[in-house]
């Protein structure tokens, strides 16, 4: 698969869409609705609609209000076991909705130090709070300069702001 390019296809119940083409699967109902939207502005986000918060040499990885949003009820999520280990822009686990399948791909090189298991169990979780309680995965990157790449909460909201 192209991760460069997006696919306008929407995907049926039951199909497969990777989270970074989110912005093409659903209209949000206004501009205002996409500005009401606030991100945490200690996290740096991917144009794939995931965040990522940094603590020493791990990170948190979830995915934004803004892919949630999109992909509608969250029902079922598949997580990597931890110890598994993993490069930038691999898929490390899938998210189902009752909208469609999505991917989720880690921005970071790094070995998985921890899921969520709860979220495992309670899906909901991410609906309800995907910036704080709906984190993913703990992961011990292998390089800082995965980061280089990620933008800030000001640049991510003008991005989610430009895909309209």
């Amino acid at each position: 698969m192209d991760r460069g390019r997006g696919y306008n296809e929407f995907a049926p119940k039951g199909g497969r869409v990777s989270i970074h083409i989110a912005t093409n699967l659903a209209v949000v109902s206004s501009q205002s609705e996409v500005n009401t939207i606030m991100y945490p502005e200690n996290y740096l986000y991917t144009k794939e609609h995931e965040w990522v918060q940094v603590e020493d040499d791990t990170c948190l990885l979830g995915i934004t209000e803004f892919a949630q949003k999109e992909l509608g009820e969250v029902v079922f999520v598949e997580l990597p076991e931890v110890g598994q280990v993993f490069d930038a822009s691999d898929e490390i686990g899938t998210i189902e909705s009752v909208k469609a399948v999505a991917e989720v791909y880690t921005p970071v090189a790094g070995e998985v130090v921890e899921v969520n298991e709860l979220l495992i169990d309670d899906p909901d979780l991410l609906n309800d709070d995907p910036h704080e309680e709906g984190w993913l995965v703990k992961i011990r990157f292998s390089t800082e300069g995965d980061l280089d790449g990620l933008m800030n909460a000001e640049e991510y909201e003008e991005f989610v702001n430009s895909e309209e």
